[in-house]
């Protein structure tokens, strides 16, 4: 289950706009995150030949299940990793920023111990 950064990032950005928007269109991913729609079509060219999305006639994006997953995770990976540099006193801005580049290059069993730390002494304060 290996892809590259950038699908990641539509992938977390779909599933972080399909919890506050009854449907997610690629001019809401654009918005989001500030990029032409033309390259989000692109992209979301990319991640339906992938099976990770799929796009309906009216033009709305729905992951597929293997498409959740890995949004998940990387979802997952964001806010643990926000939340253990925001508990180290860096600002929750430039946490959020640098979780972005974290979250993908991290280890597996890394993250698993920096999630157990936060989980352990962050979260339960």
């Amino acid at each position: 289950m290996h892809i590259n950064e950038s699908a990641e990032n539509y992938l977390e950005t779909i599933l972080r706009l399909s919890e506050t928007l009854p449907v997610v269109r690629s001019v809401d991913i654009a918005t989001e995150l500030g990029f032409k729609k033309s390259s989000v079509s692109v992209a979301m060219k990319n991640l339906r030949e992938n099976n990770y999305i799929t796009v309906t006639d009216a033009g709305f994006i729905y992951l597929t299940e293997s498409g959740r997953e890995i949004a998940a995770m990387i979802y997952e990976r964001h806010d643990i990793l926000s939340s253990w540099l925001e508990a180290l006193g860096v600002d929750k801005d430039v946490a959020s920023e640098d979780a972005c580049k974290m979250e993908h290059v991290l280890s597996k069993q890394s993250f698993n111990a920096i999630k157990e730390y936060v989980n352990t002494h962050i979260l339960t304060n």
